[in-house]
């Protein structure tokens, strides 16, 4: 008989998506690399950050993500619009993909191989006051 151990965290941080790499030349090898300055990288350090500080150890066991992305809405927007779209979907860039992407590379140091990840429910994006990742974690033991 198996059974579950479940974790939810909400991270209050502004989703960042994951960028393309870029490819350079050198002696005739190409090498692809990530600006050392892009942002995602200290994301990625506020987001292990906050998922250790919540307590979740995860063991050897196949693990189940779900993720709900509360992207900031612009402060240019009238207090009518924000309060008509806020918790509607955002249908704008960046990608639901990319955004997913950045989370599981950012918990690797977390849980480790990212091949037990055996299910991925990316289930959302949606328009907030403030930016947030809502993250639910499941490891099947």
């Amino acid at each position: 008989m198996s059974s579950e151990r479940r974790w939810s965290v909400f991270v209050p941080i502004t989703p960042v998506a994951q960028p393309r790499q870029r490819i350079s030349t050198i002696g005739g090898r190409a090498r692809s690399y990530l600006p050392k300055k892009h942002p995602v990288h200290g994301y990625k350090l506020a987001l292990q950050h906050a998922v250790r500080e919540a307590g979740i150890e995860v063991g050897d066991g196949p693990l189940a993500f779900g993720l709900v992305f509360y992207l900031p809405m612009p402060a240019s927007w009238s207090k009518k619009k924000r309060a008509a779209l806020l918790h509607s979907p955002h249908c704008q860039k960046p990608d639901l993909d990319n955004l997913a992407k950045a989370v599981l590379d950012g918990l690797l140091p977390v849980i480790g191989d990212d091949s037990r990840v055996w299910q991925f429910d990316v289930l959302r994006k949606l328009w907030a006051e403030h930016g947030g990742i809502g993250i639910t974690i499941e490891e099947a033991t």
